[in-house]
Formats: C-alpha cells, structure tokens, sequence
C-alpha cells in the first residue's frame, strides 16, 4: 500500500504462521546463572561451566524444576493437606473470628481465585462464554465474584442465580454484575438446550457446609450436567467444560461422588485446602486457590499446601495432561492496526507501542531478542535488555568478549525482536551496530546497583570457569574490597551497543492468522 505521506512503500504483509512466546530470559546484568556440575575426581562434567552461559558437552539429562514466578507452576498431588469437613468449618470459622477475615473479604480472594485458575486453562479466546451456576450459600457468592472479574479478563459470563436476596452482601455483589450488564437468569428459567450456548460450565451450587442430598431446582440441574457429558461422549460432540468450585455438586466432602449421580467435573478448584473427596477426582486439571492461609493455621492443623508463584492467586496440583504440540494456537483478538493509524516516522511509533507495553504493566517490556550473524554465518539470538532508544537508535549493554560481541565484531549487522504478549504485539528492528562512547558506558555502569557491577567484573561471559564457587568466591572478594563505597572501575572489556535501525515491522496478531504487518524503512 503506498502512503502518501512520504516518498516510500508501506508493505502489508498477512502472514499464516503461529508465533511462539518467548519463555526464557538471559539477561546479561545477571552475573550468575544455575549450573549442574561433578565434583567427584572420575567423573567427567556433564556440563561444562561457562560465564553467562550452559553448554551441554556430553549428553542431556532431565532436571527437576520448581518454578518460582510461573503461573502454572504445579505441586505435586500426594505431598497435599487434604481437610476433612469438620476441619475446614474449623478453619473458616478461625478465620472469620480470631483472625479477623470478613465473609465478603474470604469470597472476594475466594472468587479471584477461581477466576484466575479458568483463565490459566481455557484463554477466553476459545471459550468466551461462561455460564455460573451460584448456589443459595457462600459458594454462590465465591461464583458471583469470579463473574465479575471473568467479565473484566475478557469473558461473557451469564449468571444463573437461585433468587434474589436482601442480604446486603449478596444484593452487593449481584448490584456490581448488573453495572457489568452482564446478564442473570434463574435456575427455572434453563431452557433444556442450554449447554449448547456456552464453552464453560462453572458449578458453583454447593460448597463443604452443605448437607444432605441437592434439593429442587438443583437436583435436576446436576442431573442435567451429568448426563451432558455422557451424552456428548456418546455422540461425539463438543461439549462445553465443567468447572467445579472447591466440592463438585452431588459429591460427599469427604467420600467423593458415592453414588455416582455427582458432577465429574474437567477442573476442580480447591479452596483454603482441597478436601478429602478431591482426591476421588479424576479430570485434567485440579487447582487450589486462596492466598490467605496464615502461618498459625497452617501449624494447627498440619496443612503442607503449595507455594503460590509469583503474585499468582491459584496453583496447579498434580502434573499438567499431556498436550500435542501441534494443537497449541492462540486465536489473537486484537484491534485492527491500520494504515491511518501508522505514525509517519516508525520511531514515533515504537514509542507509542513501547508505552503501551509500559502502560499495560508487562514484565520486563523493555526485554527483547538480539540475533547476530559472526564469520563463520551461523546465526545466534539471546535476549538482552533495552536500556535506551531515541532518534540514533536502540541501546543495551554487555561484555565485548561475549558470543555476541565477537559476533557484532566480524559482522556488525544484527536484529532485535520484542514481543509483547498481553498486546499481541511483536516488533522487528534491523540495522547497523556501533558501541556507543566510553563516556556513555560509563555512566550507565555507574548508575547501576553495586552488585551488578561487581557482577559485571566477575561474569567473564562465554568463558569456561571451574564451577560456581569460583564466581562467588571473586564476587565476595570485590564486595569487601569496594565496602567502603568507593568507585567501582568499569571493566574495559564491558559496555554499551548501538543499533541505528534501517528497518522496523510491525506485527499485530489478529483472528484466523490474518495478522496486520507494516514493513517501514527508516525516515
């Protein structure tokens, strides 16, 4: 498409391919990364240690990994606390009474939990429409809130509500749905096709303090759902996924389904601590949420429960099902990105998205890949961290004497790629690379943290190094001798890069892979 804002070819191009997330960051004002070495004198290394990075130089082996800030971490099912139905009214009571809890406080991180534990599984992207199914009790209020917060994560929840009550807490909560207009209907009203209109199905009915067997209209509902999976089995179709908060409906807290009329639920979410009818449960997914167990309780009743990653408000129990691969896509749902819309100077318009990726609150948005080319025509990428960009270009620091720097030596063109999940964005910038001046290192070294600059000292990247004590044992030896605050001296072998860009893309992913990709030359 030609713009005649400028004497130039505005290309855009739709591409058919799936882009894969970056997951793994090697930032290089880290000075230390996790290795696996022999110490035994017979033993040959599996690994050798290397500065900045890992080089396997014998075979592969598989590692056990907790993750620390990954949503999905998982914990493992046999290492749980799991309550009886006695022991968890216990400890709501302890909560709402000595330890100061309100109801309305409990359903609020109840409900976030449970809306945060679906999103973590089922992308609103493939399955926009929820219906809630809330019961006469505390459960019903946990399944009001994740409606609330499932409407602002981008789904369309319908609540199914038994009756409208006085209770100021309820008529508080069902007032903050409708200023949502998201919908309600009552549990009468069903029409008997009504699975048909929704991809989830959340059974929040009944909860650990119900007793006896389901009553009038809930029985038959259970019995709906029920038979709608074994219906759909039967005929092959898609059914939408059930989601059962905290005891699936029909089941016995602590037997489980007994008789086998109960909800078999896809995903179970636990709350406070599973219950013991959770171990019964067989689906794909079993998550726990409820971030507020205090120390003291966990100690009385002996709960061992998984960390929460993170800021994560729910944790995946038991291993995660196996995935195909090739199954995985994301249908991005993005606005269109225009022709009108592009600025005429690209700069300009990186600004513009770099601050909407600043303004959207992702992590690290100034991360970002960089690929070099060195003699021998092999290509690498790593990601570095962008510590400036204006009219000259894009800026980042490293160690000279790395991979990349003797790369950017033999052959000083390279690319940056950012990408930006939460925004379906991705962008491209091509161009020349030049360190920048020494005046210009030198006062990025030293508005850093003393400890990355020490860090800096002692990361010889891309250079083999006996094993991790060594990096320590030098990084101590400098923190004392620079205890007294005095100036850190900036290694010669350590500085900044600059890229003058001579091309930018943009890339904005859209539905059925008809993503929106401008191609701008620089002004």
């Amino acid at each position: 498409m030609l713009n005649g804002r400028r004497n130039m070819t505005l290309t855009c191009i739709y591409q058919f391919t799936h882009l894969h997330s970056l997951t793994h960051h090697n930032h290089n004002h880290i000075p230390l990364i996790n290795s696996t070495f022999s110490t035994h004198p017979n033993h040959k290394p599996l690994f050798q240690f290397f500065s900045g990075i890992l080089r396997p130089t014998i075979r592969s082996f598989s590692t056990k990994i907790t993750a620390s800030c990954k949503t999905m971490a998982s914990f493992d099912s046999d290492s749980v606390t799991y309550l009886k139905q006695q022991e968890a009214a216990e400890i709501d009571e302890t909560l709402m009474g000595p330890l100061g809890f309100s109801v309305d406080q409990l359903m609020e991180l109840a409900g976030l939990s449970v809306a945060t534990s679906i999103y973590e599984v089922y992308k609103p992207g493939d399955y926009s429409r929820v219906l809630i199914v809330c019961g006469p009790g505390n459960n019903g209020g946990d399944g009001l809130v994740a409606a609330r917060h499932l409407h602002h994560f981008g789904y369309k929840p319908l609540v199914c509500y038994p009756k409208r009550t006085p209770k100021p807490l309820y008529a508080g909560l069902v007032t903050q749905l409708e200023a949502l207009s998201i919908p309600f209907l009552s549990v009468e009203d069903l029409p008997p096709d009504f699975t048909n209109d929704f991809d989830i199905l959340v059974d929040a009915m009944f909860g650990f303090s119900f007793h006896g067997s389901p009553r009038p209209p809930f029985d038959d509902l259970i019995q709906r759902l029920v038979s709608l999976r074994n219906n759909h089995n039967q005929i092959g179709q898609k059914r939408p996924v059930i989601v059962s908060v905290d005891i699936p409906s029909g089941w016995h807290v602590e037997e489980g389904d007994v008789d086998g009329t109960g909800i078999k639920p896809d995903m179970l979410i636990s709350l406070t601590a599973p219950k013991f009818c959770a171990k019964k449960f067989g689906g794909p997914h079993h998550f726990l949420g409820g971030r507020f167990v205090p120390p003291a309780i966990a100690e009385k009743y002996k709960l061992l429960l998984p960390p929460y990653p993170g800021t994560s408000m729910c944790v995946r129990i038991g291993k995660p099902p196996q995935i195909d691969i090739s199954a995985l896509r994301e249908n991005y749902i993005s606005p269109e990105f225009l022709e009108h819309q592009v600025e005429a100077d690209p700069l300009n318009q990186f600004r513009k998205w770099f601050d909407d990726a600043l303004a959207a609150g992702l992590k690290e948005p100034n991360a970002m890949g960089l690929s070099t080319v060195g003699k021998d025509g092999k290509p690498s990428s790593r990601i570095v961290l962008l510590k400036g960009f204006d009219k000259d270009g894009f800026v980042w620091f490293t160690n000279y004497e790395s991979q990349k720097g003797r790369a950017l030596s033999e052959n000083p063109h390279a690319s940056l790629l950012f990408y930006w999940d939460g925004l379906n964005r991705q962008v491209r910038v091509e161009g020349y690379v030049q360190k920048v001046s020494d005046e210009e290192s030198e006062q990025y070294f030293h508005s850093r943290p003393r400890g990355s600059q020490i860090g800096a000292i002692v990361s010889k990247q891309s250079t083999v190094v006996p094993g991790r004590n060594v990096l320590y044992d030098e990084y101590k030896e400098l923190e004392q001798k620079y205890a007294d605050g005095s100036v850190i001296p900036k290694p010669k072998i350590w500085g900044g890069y600059r890229l003058t860009p001579h091309l930018y893309e943009f890339w904005q992913g859209q539905k059925s892979r008809l993503h929106d990709r401008w191609l701008l030359p620089r002004l």
